[in-house]
């Protein structure tokens, strides 16, 4: 549980936290409580049509006021575009500069993280039904090595979200 408290000491020292993770690694859960605890204003993220600028939306974003706390942004991009289109919309140069804009905003990643398995079966449970094992794992590998690129250039809090499963009872 040191994480949690890490986190919470880090949402009381940041405007700005970007949170980030595979579906169903617990992203909407945790800005939910955050939002709460300690007032940022959340921006989800869906998918964003083709047809839009994803770089000029997010910076945007990031020149509006107050506290923000992105539930999945442009770093999504980076992972699930090469996966289900074969591109990223956004270029790493893009992507950096976007990384900047966070930092001036004294912002923080958030790399929510679990093992696979235990993704897929959150989605399962959840949805009702879940890509395969393989994509799932594909993608915590494709945020694991965003992450560690951008770690070269800006904070980044990794947090495995197996911390919040409830042991079994009786």
């Amino acid at each position: 549980m040191d994480d949690v408290v890490n986190l919470d000491k880090l949402a009381t020292t940041h405007h700005t936290l970007v949170l980030e993770g595979p579906d169903g690694v617990g992203k909407s859960t945790l800005a939910e409580r955050l939002s709460a605890q300690y007032g940022f204003r959340v921006v989800h993220s869906p998918r964003t049509p083709d047809h839009l600028d994803l770089a000029s939306r997010y910076r945007d974003i990031l020149d509006g006021p107050g506290p923000i706390l992105f539930d999945r942004c442009f770093v999504s991009e980076l992972v699930y575009g090469p996966l289900h289109r074969g591109r990223s919309r956004i270029t790493w140069s893009e992507a950096l500069d976007l990384a900047e804009s966070v930092i001036s905003r004294a912002g923080l990643f958030v790399h929510l993280t679990a093992p696979a398995p235990v993704v897929r079966q959150r989605l399962l449970h959840r949805d009702g039904e879940a890509a395969g094992l393989d994509e799932v794992a594909a993608l915590v590998t494709g945020y694991q090595r965003v992450f560690s690129a951008l770690a070269e250039y800006s904070k980044v809090f990794t947090l495995d979200t197996t911390i919040f499963e409830h042991p079994p009872t009786g």
